[in-house]
């Protein structure tokens, strides 16, 4: 799958566009990124990134990881999400990588990390279940 194939997924989630996500294909691997956009700010004072947009970032993040993967028709549906905030979203760009858990047959669970200046020091994780049953080819 190419990037632009991905940029196709994503044009099926119109909240992407609107935060400013896009993929990073590097040797076969999916990095999401989220550009800085000043509209995604949640507190000026700080200022830091609205937890909603980083939460939004990291949903269709996992979304698009498992249209990644497989061969889905139709976009997987999120069944329970649990996102834990870990430190503060400073004004700059954000990235997301995407771990399959476990992909079965009807319920996908996945994992996503979301960093900004080191991968080793998340801003927030997601923990989700996917229905994705009917929705292959």
């Amino acid at each position: 799958m190419t990037e632009d194939d991905l940029r196709q997924i994503l044009g099926r989630i119109p909240y992407a566009e609107f935060i400013g996500v896009e993929p990073i294909v590097m040797n076969g691997e999916l990095t999401m990124a989220m550009r800085y956009k000043e509209s995604n700010i949640g507190n000026p004072f700080l200022p830091a990134l609205h937890g909603g947009v980083i939460g939004g970032f990291m949903e269709v993040s996992a979304i698009t990881g498992l249209m990644f993967s497989g061969n889905y028709v139709r976009v997987p549906k999120p069944i329970g999400l649990n996102i834990g905030y870990l430190r503060r979203g400073k004004p700059q760009d954000c990235f997301a990588r995407i771990s399959i858990v476990r992909q079965g047959s009807r319920v996908a669970n996945v994992r996503v990390d979301s960093w900004q200046d080191d991968i080793d020091a998340p801003i927030a994780t997601l923990l989700g279940n996917y229905l994705t049953a009917d929705s292959k080819k």
